[in-house]
């Protein structure tokens, strides 16, 4: 077992809808682990948040000093020994968490377990919401404005994974073939099992490389199971599948190098279902890695 320290990113810049800032501090109340060191806060500056959707850019500068703090903190955990599991927020947010992990071990492959592709570009994007362009940066197919604070490698996309795609755009679409992503969707998973998908998907991040980042948002799943995300996508996976990927994660742990758990919105939850959901893997988590 690792000594694991969690960073609560709380910070919802990325996204027009409020509510994921509010995410990270619920789900550490009260959270313990024996193998759990220390728990970081980072709060960005929600004031006068931009939301019109013409905006490209919208909350760009705030945006790119909480993921320059994210990453410097991120950096110092992993110079410490120690493993970096990120909770959000949104997923722009990963920008930093990402980059920060191949910072110091030069080369990682990816895998995105997400009900979107989050590979726009600041051309292709209809909402301008930049949560829908962190894998497209992290890859380096998308850096310019995002990532000034990185001086390190970007992830290959021939190790990049997307894991329960299934609300993407045209255009990221055409994005995400054009880099050479590999994309699972949900209809797969539920063809083919998700730990079926998982191990492709976990040689896919490591071929030749020296282990692997997770990124997993909790809108792959299906909002009737897990209502509480800022952008929910219909037939989504089933909370088995959603745990399966845990596992699969947690089987693989050698070569997991850095995590991040992202999207829980308690304004949009319904009974405390997501938040009983995002516990659970985050305890699964902390217990076994």
């Amino acid at each position: 077992m690792r000594d694991i320290d969690i960073i609560n990113a709380c910070t919802d810049l990325g996204v027009a809808v409020d509510g994921a800032r509010l995410g990270p501090d619920e789900l550490t109340k009260y959270l313990r682990g024996r193998n759990l060191r220390g728990i970081y806060r980072l709060y960005s500056d929600g004031e006068n948040k931009e939301r019109e959707k013409d905006n490209k850019k919208k909350n760009l500068e705030k945006l790119n000093i909480f993921n320059e703090a994210l990453y410097n903190t991120v950096l110092d955990i992993i110079d410490r020994n120690n493993f970096p599991l990120t909770l959000g927020g949104d997923h722009s947010l990963v920008i930093a968490s990402a980059l920060a992990s191949i910072n110091r071990n030069k080369s990682l492959g990816i895998i995105w377990v997400d009900a979107h592709g989050d590979y726009n570009t600041f051309e292709t994007t209809i909402t301008g919401n930049i949560h829908g362009l962190p894998l497209a940066a992290i890859d380096g197919y998308e850096k310019k404005f995002l990532t000034d604070f990185h001086n390190g490698n970007y992830y290959n996309p021939k190790n990049t994974v997307v894991v329960g795609g299934r609300d993407i755009d045209p255009l990221e679409i055409e994005n995400l073939k054009d880099a050479g992503v590999t994309v699972f969707t949900t209809e797969e998973i539920h063809q083919r099992g998700m730990n079926a998908v998982m191990e492709d998907a976990i040689k896919i991040a490591c071929d030749g490389t020296e282990g692997m980042h997770i990124s997993y948002d909790l809108d792959v799943i299906d909002p009737e199971v897990c209502p509480g995300v800022s952008v929910p996508a219909i037939d989504g996976i089933n909370l088995e599948e959603a745990y399966q990927a845990i596992d699969e994660i947690i089987k693989h742990k050698d070569k997991l190098k850095s995590l991040d758990l992202v999207e829980y919105n308690p304004l949009r939850d319904i009974d405390n279902k997501t938040k009983v959901i995002a516990r659970t893997i985050l305890k699964s988590l902390i217990n076994n890695i």
